[in-house]
C-alpha cells in the first residue's frame, strides 16, 4: 500500500534523505518536501556570503529541482500546526492552487530555528537577524550603499558564534569596497563569548581587536527602538545598520501544534530522533530536543543524523525497528572572522590564522559540492 512520507524543511538533517528520494519512490511511497523557500542555504557559509568569500549560487541547495527531478513533489509554504491525530499538516503559506492541509503517514522534521526579536520595538529597515541566511544578502546591499555615502555605525548585538563571524566578515566586505571603513561595534553582554574555551575567546578578541572591532561588555542589550538600543545598565547607543545574534531558538511549530517539546521548546525526541509521544513523527537539526543529552545547536550534529534519520523514515514506513542515534565524541569548530582568518578548535588543539580559515573553507566547500552534485 502506498504511504506518504512528509518532510518539513529541507535542512542539514534531511540532506542523505532528499539524495536518496528515489529509494522511497520506487518502494512506491508518496514524498512531499515543505518549504518556504525553492532553496536551502548552508548556514555555515553564510557570514562568508555577507563578506564577499562566496556568491549565494555556491552556498545553497536547490531543493525544488532536486525533490521534483526525483519525482517527488515540492510545496512552496510553511509548516503552521502538525495534527498528530488526523496526521495532518496546516500550512500557513501555498502556492496559489495546493491544497491548505497535507496528509503524512510518516512525518519527518528539520524545520531549523529562528533568532528571537523579543527585545525589538518598533520597526526598522535597518535591523536584520542572523537568521535566515537569506537576510545577510539584503545587509550587505544595505551596508555597500549606506557606506558609499558617510561613515556609518554597525552594531552587532551577541558575542556568540553568529555575532563573531558576522562582525569579522562585515569588516572584509567594507575593506573590498574601498572608502571609509564604517564602526563596528559588538555588544557582547557582560562576558565576551561567555562557555567558549578561555583560549578561543582571547584568540577570536585579538583577531577582532586587530581589525578595530569594538568589544563592548557593558551588559546586555534590554531594547532596541528603530536605530537606538538600551543596555540593563540604562546606557543608550545608536547604530545605522543592527545586526541580531543573540543565539538561535527551535521552531514554534510544535509548541503551537502542542507535541511534547523540551525545555528549549524544540520536538522532544528519543534516542531513535523519533517523538516521545508519536513513533511516525521524527526530527533533526535545531528543531529537536534529544532527550538522551542536550546537544549544542551547531551542523555537526544535524550533519551526523542525516544517516539515521533517513534509515529511521525508511524502516518507519516498512514496520521494522529504528536504529539509535549516537551524537558522537567532541567536533571540530573553525569561526570564520574575515580576510581568510579564523580560529580552529578541538580538544586540546586551537590556534588561529589563515590556515585555520583554509581548513574551515576546504570542509564547507567539499560537503556542500557533495549534496549540490
Amino acid at each position: 500500500m502506498t504511504k506518504q512520507l512528509v518532510l518539513i524543511g529541507g535542512g542539514h538533517a534531511h540532506m542523505v534523505t532528499l539524495a536518496n528520494l528515489h529509494t522511497f519512490i520506487e518502494k512506491g511511497h508518496g514524498v512531499t518536501v515543505i518549504q518556504p523557500s525553492e532553496y536551502h542555504y548552508y548556514s555555515g557559509m553564510g557570514p562568508g556570503m555577507l563578506g564577499g568569500t562566496y556568491h549565494p549560487d555556491e552556498i545553497r541547495f536547490a531543493t525544488r529541482r532536486l525533490v521534483e527531478a526525483k519525482g517527488g513533489r515540492f510545496i512552496l509554504g510553511k509548516a503552521y500546526r502538525i495534527d498528530p491525530h488526523k496526521q495532518r499538516i496546516l500550512l500557513e503559506e501555498t502556492e496559489e492552487g495546493t491544497e491548505k492541509e497535507i496528509p503524512y503517514d510518516v512525518l519527518s522534521c528539520n524545520a531549523g530555528s529562528f533568532v528571537p526579536r523579543t527585545m525589538v520595538q518598533g520597526q526598522s529597515g535597518n535591523l536584520f537577524t542572523a537568521k535566515p541566511i537569506e537576510n545577510l544578502l539584503v545587509a550587505k546591499e544595505r551596508i555597500i550603499n549606506l557606506s558609499a555615502t558617510k561613515k556609518i555605525t554597525i552594531a552587532i548585538v551577541g558575542s556568540g558564534p553568529s555575532a563573531i563571524e558576522i562582525a569579522g566578515n562585515i569588516h572584509q566586505l567594507c575593506r573590498k569596497q574601498g572608502g571609509e571603513m564604517p564602526r563596528i561595534q559588538l555588544f557582547g553582554g557582560k562576558k565576551f563569548m561567555s562557555g567558549r574555551p578561555a583560549r578561543v575567546s582571547c584568540l577570536v578578541r585579538k583577531i577582532l581587536g586587530e581589525k578595530g572591532i569594538e568589544i563592548i561588555e557593558a551588559g546586555h542589550v534590554r531594547e532596541i527602538d528603530n536605530n537606538k538600543f538600551f543596555l540593563e545598565n540604562g546606557r543608550s547607543y545608536s547604530a545605522d545598520i543592527i545586526f541580531l545574534a543573540v543565539g538561535v531558538k527551535p521552531s514554534q511549530l510544535f509548541a503551537r501544534s502542542g507535541l511534547p517539546i523540551g525545555p528549549d521548546g524544540g520536538l522532544l525526541v528519543d534516542g531513535f530522533l523519533r517523538s516521545r509521544r508519536y513513533n511516525n513523527i521524527f526530527g533533526g537539526g535545531d528543531c529537536i530536543y534529544f532527550e538522551p543529552e542536550p546537544l549544542d545547536k551547531v551542523g555537526v550534529y544535524a550533519v551526523r543524523q542525516n544517516s539515521v534519520l533517513y534509515r529511521n523514515l525508511l524502516a518507519c514506513l516498512a514496520g521494522k525497528e529504528p536504529e539509535k542515534f549516537s551524537p558522537g565524541g567532541k567536533y571540530l569548530l573553525i569561526y570564520n572572522l574575515g580576510d581568510e582568518e579564523g580560529v580552529l578548535s578541538k580538544g586540546f588543539v586551537t590556534f588561529s590564522g589563515k590556515l585555520a580559515f583554509r581548513v574551515k573553507d576546504y570542509i564547507d566547500r567539499r560537503f556542500i559540492r557533495s549534496f549540490q552534485n
